[in-house]
Formats: structure tokens, sequence, C-alpha cells
């Protein structure tokens, strides 16, 4: 934690020429602005990355008596060409220089390049499952399912512009390499100046803002946004952006890329300081719960005073929820702890039902092992639990995947059943959480339970229900973080109301101070 803020503070200090205090003019690179140029601001579109003049461009903003103290947003239309309408790129060229000359005639003229266009799968259209869809229909549907596979280009209606307005003294002999590459320098006499700092924030195109171009589209409106940004901010929203580049080259989708734009865009700085400081602790616990809730599952060899069937519960609706958030094309940043999840609690039922696999040539055998009398006995408050538990919760599932597949639209059956689970799992799933707060009670102790594991898992808990309001995730899902603090505070409730006696055997075979005694013998 502290590297990082180290590493942040490099980032938004940037430290000014030497020479410039001194009042010298040797080595140091001196702002263009602080000469208060009269300035224009133009924006034109072509389907060219690269122009040499004014042929095949199209002028669409023109800002004369450009003021770079002045915040302003203005909407335009654009004309579409023919060659963008089939699945092409649009660019715009946007040129600040001075006032009453034309960019390419303007030898101190800055510009940036942006695309106006992006490629995307489009969202698959929803539909009601059982009214008034004939075959044909359903034929035409499939056909467009497999149209929408492709992905097609997509309009980014804003463009968001930043000029870098600081009277900022630069030593030349340690530029700053992220800002070095968006400067021109120009000699003017003995000294060294950088022209104006054209930013374009592409943090600010977001998904929500894309529009699909379709070959009868001949105009789109553009809404073309200036304000002012400070050196630190520019040097900082830099990184951000190369660092969404880096998640794209990695594999990352562009919905991906637009939850991690959506968790700098949309959140306050300050908050989002204090985000970076909780995620690196929400990382630490989540390895730490992972770590200790495998030693505590691969060292056990009884299920006495364990639930079975919260056990299976929790696979069953932790593989439930993972396919929930893949059929939602929900952001990696949730997907992969989901994915991660689901393979631990797979592995537990595995213990839990002490379940051993032989293979015959290529079949696999499955073989379970036996319960002792204390083990039963445990089985049998679960299975008393889990018979109060049917005559609510079975009606209320049923209830609620008819009411959904009557009144809901969805992609497909698949997506109604993956939903109808998962919203049992959600609304009603602390219902199977009960069947272990029932065996504690019937036993009257909580000595059998990972509380190391717990205890670090209700950290992260309380950590999500922070991340709930700042990633993107479906509603259902949000609302499960709050409910697991619920849950746990009812544990603690358990764990006061039977305090484990670590001077006595208990009835699971374990003494806490003999372990101590053996221990400080052996030393």
């Amino acid at each position: 934690v502290a590297h990082t803020c180290w590493v942040m503070y490099g980032i938004v200090y940037t430290r000014p020429c030497p020479a410039a205090v001194d009042g010298a003019a040797g080595g140091c690179i001196w702002p263009y602005l602080a000469r208060r140029p009269k300035l224009q601001l133009s924006v034109y579109t072509t389907t060219r990355s690269s122009i040499g003049a004014e042929s095949n461009i199209d002028l669409v903003l023109n800002v004369e008596d450009f003021d770079i103290e002045s915040k302003f947003e203005r909407t335009v239309n654009v004309s579409v060409p023919k060659k963008t309408r089939n699945n092409g790129t649009l660019y715009a060229f946007v040129f600040l220089h001075h006032a009453g000359i034309l960019p390419w005639h303007d030898g101190k003229q800055v510009h940036i390049v942006s695309p106006l266009t992006t490629y995307m799968v489009p969202k698959p259209e929803e539909i009601n499952l059982l009214t008034g869809e004939s075959a044909t229909q359903q034929i035409e549907a499939e056909k467009q399912t497999n149209a929408l596979d492709e992905p097609v280009s997509h309009w980014r209606s804003r463009l968001t512009l930043n000029v870098m307005v600081e009277d900022f003294v630069f030593d030349g002999s340690s530029l700053p390499a992220d800002v070095h590459r968006y400067m021109k320098m120009v000699q003017l006499g003995k000294t060294v100046h950088y022209l104006p700092i054209l930013f374009i924030d592409q943090l600010s195109n977001r998904v929500k803002d894309l529009m699909v171009i379709n070959r009868s589209t001949t105009e789109l409106p553009l809404t073309v946004s200036y304000d002012k940004i400070s050196l630190g901010k520019l040097r900082f929203w830099i990184h951000m952006q190369d660092a969404v580049y880096s998640l794209q080259q990695f594999g990352f989708s562009e919905k991906d890329a637009d939850e991690v734009k959506g968790i700098f865009v949309d959140t306050n700085l300050y908050f989002l300081a204090l985000t970076f400081f909780v995620a690196a602790f929400h990382l630490l616990f989540d390895f730490l719960a992972f770590k200790n809730d495998i030693s505590f599952w691969k060292k056990k060899r009884s299920m006495i005073g364990m639930s079975t069937k919260a056990v299976l519960w929790r696979c069953f609706s932790t593989v439930v929820i993972f396919l929930f958030l893949l059929d939602e094309q929900t952001s990696l940043l949730v997907l992969i702890p989901a994915g991660v999840g689901a393979v631990i609690e797979l592995w537990k039922v595995k213990k839990a039902l002490k379940m051993t696999i032989r293979w015959q040539g290529l079949r696999p055998k499955f073989q379970f092992g036996a319960y002792n009398d204390s083990e039963k006995k445990t089985e049998e408050y679960d299975a008393q639990a889990m018979k109060y538990l049917s005559y609510l919760l079975y009606p209320l599932c049923i209830g609620g995947a008819g009411y959904s597949l009557l009144n809901v639209k969805y992609k497909s059956w698949y997506s109604w059943l993956i939903n109808s689970f998962v919203n049992g799992v959600y609304a009603f799933g602390f219902l199977f959480m009960l069947p272990q707060l029932f065996v504690n009670y019937k036993m009257k102790s909580v000595a059998h339970l990972p509380w190391k594991a717990f205890t670090y898992k209700a950290f992260n808990t309380f950590i999500d229900d922070i991340f709930a309001f700042i990633i993107t995730m479906p509603t259902s899902h949000r609302l499960a973080c709050f409910r697991d603090d619920v849950v746990f505070l009812v544990y603690l409730y358990q764990r006061w109301l039977y305090p484990v006696d670590k001077s006595r055997v208990n009835e699971f075979g374990e003494s806490y101070e003999e372990k101590s005694k053996k221990k400080a013998h052996r030393e």
C-alpha cells in the first residue's frame, strides 16, 4: 500500500525546472500558452487515419476566439460516409491553431486523432418465451442471433477534449515520459517552448453512449465537450488510459474495459483513492480466507457438527451464481473470483461426502465413505432443519420462476432457467444457511466451524458492500452482499452464546490447552 501511494505521488507531482526558479533559461522548456496567443479550435472528420491537406475532410466544429479557461459542451450532427456505414471507421482530427489561419498552414498548430467508431457485438434482443412467436419468427430470430455474434461498427457519441492550462516550466533533462509524447516543442529565440498540450479523454467513452451504425444512417449526433485540466490530473489520466489499453491487449472485451473506466469516471477521486486503499486489504483477506478455508477442509476427517446440506447448497448456489454472472456478461473483476470460489466449493463437496473417484478406463466410478454415529446424529439435525425449510422454500422458488416466465423477457430458455435459479439463490438462499445454525443450536457448540476463514470472509463481505456501489453488477448480486452481513452477525451471536471451553476436551476430540502444553514440552 505504501509503495502504491509513493508511485501515485510520483505520477501526480512533477519537479519543475530548477533553473527557472533562479530566473535562468538554460535547460528549461517554457509554456507557449504563457504568451497568451489567440487560438482557434477546429474538429474535422475523415475516413483516413492521416491527412496531409484539405481534401476529403469535413469540418464539424469551429470555435473561434477559443478560451482555454472556459468550459463548454456542444452537440453537432456528423455526416456518416458510405464507407463508414459499411462497417468502416471514421476519425476525428482535433486542431488547436492560431486564429484566422488554416491548421495545415500554421507551423505552431497541435492536433490529435481519435476514432469515432469502434467494433462490438450487439446485445441480443430479449423476448417473451411464452407469447406469440411462430416457427418462422423463431428461425428469423436464430438467424439474427447468429448474425449478432459478429462485431459491427458502433458510433462514439461523445468527444471529450482537454488542454493543460498550467504555466509549468519543465526540466529538459528529466521530462516525464507520459507527457512527453503529447508535447510539441518549438525554438523561439534562445528559449525552447512547448505548444499547448491537447488531450482526448478516452475514459469518458462509455459503452452506454455507443450507437449501432446502420446502412441507412446518414447523420449521427456528436457531443463535443471541453474542460481545462491540471498537469497532475493529466498525467494520472494518461496512466489510467494506458492501463485500460493494456487490459484490452490481455483479452479484456470493450465491456470489461468499460467497467474499469466507470470506476475512474463515475467515482469521486477521493472516494476512488479510498477504494484503492481498501482494495489492497480485500486482496489480502481474499488470499487469507481461501488459504484458511482450504487448510481447514484439507485437514478435516469428520463431518461432526457440519451441515452436509449446507455445504451442498453453497456449492450449488456458487456454481449457479457463476453461470448467471457469465450469462449477464458481468465484469471480469466480479466473474473471476466467483469462478475460483465455485471450484473450491466443488472440492469441499467431495470432502464432505467422503467421495473418492476411481477410473475404470475412461469411465469414472464414485465411491462414498460411511458416517460414524456422531456424524449420523448431525445428519439427523440437518435433515430435520431441511424438512421445515422445504415447506417454505420450494413453493417460493417455483412461484417466482413461474411469475418471471409470464412477465419478464429473456434472451433464451437457458437464460430464464439460470435467472430463476439465481433469483431463488439470492432471494431465499439465506434460508439454506439456517441448517448450519440449527445444527449449532442443537449441539450447543460452534467449535467445529472454520472461524479464521469466516472472519476473513466477513471482512471481505463488508468491503464488498463498498464495491457494490462502484462496480457494475446485477442488482440481485448487489443485494446479496448486504444479506451476507446479516448471516455473519447471527454466527457471531452463536459464537458468543456457545463459547469454546479451552480447558476441556470437547465432543470433537480436541483440547486446545493440551496442544499448547505439547508444543511447550517439545521445545
